[in-house]
């Protein structure tokens, strides 16, 4: 029987995302939450190999109790069971204390059903660091093949599964002993409508609430802020830059042109600022 396992975030709609100028911090309030894209995308990709081979799909988040929501939403989409890893303990980790928290429940699940696939999606959109499902696939020592577009063949029996990649220059095909976990790009599997039993299935379900200290016990020195090296000390947005100085050869010339870019070098030598030309 085919067990993956899918490991998603709830993140905050980055189209509504505004920052508080005098303190540099994201303003979360009023801001809704969503099920992470490209976890969306892992998780479909799951139910689909699930449904071909038969077996079942395993979701853990780790988040506050409003992240139940996206459990549910994975439900709907055709997984079987959701664990929510929510405690105050965890709060402020950054990617080293989550890699820490989640490969620490996967192997608790794996000792328990084994799995044969972990999925991520290829970055959470409010970090973006692309870091834990590496992080938790090293924790783990486990075959990570990262961007995935494709998964060509999965064999429980002989216990490898071919994966297709994405490049910066090509496509590879990558065969991976089983448990394997890899990162999911958006064209690994298309979100599908959910049938009538998954939507009321969601709706009644309750997930699993995994705390610091049950049913396994973390290291608190690698949970949360106690466990995390790096801290995130302001975020803002870029500064507007003033549109650069347009000069037209075919209205001004080129001999003029060329007299205005070597007159605005100097005035660069000379220590004054400009704010840029662009010779078309």
């Amino acid at each position: 029987m085919f067990h993956a396992l899918v490991s998603i975030k709830q993140v905050p709609d980055t189209t509504n995302i505004r920052i508080d100028p005098e303190t540099g911090n994201l303003i979360r309030q009023g801001v809704p939450t969503i099920l992470n894209p490209y976890d969306a995308h892992a998780v479909a990709s799951a139910v689909e190999w699930k449904r071909k081979l038969g077996g079942k799909v395993t979701v853990i988040s780790m988040g506050p109790p409003a992240a139940v929501s996206s459990i549910r939403e994975c439900i709907e989409m055709g997984a079987d069971r959701g664990i929510l890893l929510s405690a105050r303990q965890f709060s402020g980790a950054d990617t080293l204390a989550t890699s820490y928290v989640l490969a620490s429940t996967i192997e608790a699940v794996h000792a328990e059903d084994p799995i044969d696939l972990v999925f991520f999606g290829k970055q959470a959109i409010d970090g973006d660091t692309a870091q834990v499902g590496p992080g938790v696939a090293s924790r783990l020592n486990m075959p990570m093949v990262t961007y995935a577009i494709a998964i060509r063949e999965v064999n429980t029996d002989e216990r490898y599964a071919v994966i297709e990649r994405k490049t910066e220059t090509r496509n590879e095909s990558i065969k991976a002993s089983l448990p394997a976990a890899l990162t999911c790009e958006k064209d690994i599997a298309e979100i599908p409508f959910a049938s009538l039993p998954d939507l009321i299935a969601s709706l009644r379900y309750e997930p699993e609430v995994w705390t610091a200290e049950s049913p396994i016990a973390f290291d608190p020195a690698q949970i949360g802020l106690k466990g995390s090296p790096t801290t995130v000390f302001k975020t803002g947005t870029p500064e507007k830059h003033v549109a650069g100085e347009v000069v037209k050869t075919v209205d001004v010339g080129v001999e003029t042109a060329v007299k205005m870019v070597l007159d605005r070098l100097a005035m660069m030598a000379d220590g004054n600022t400009i704010l840029g030309m662009v010779r078309q």
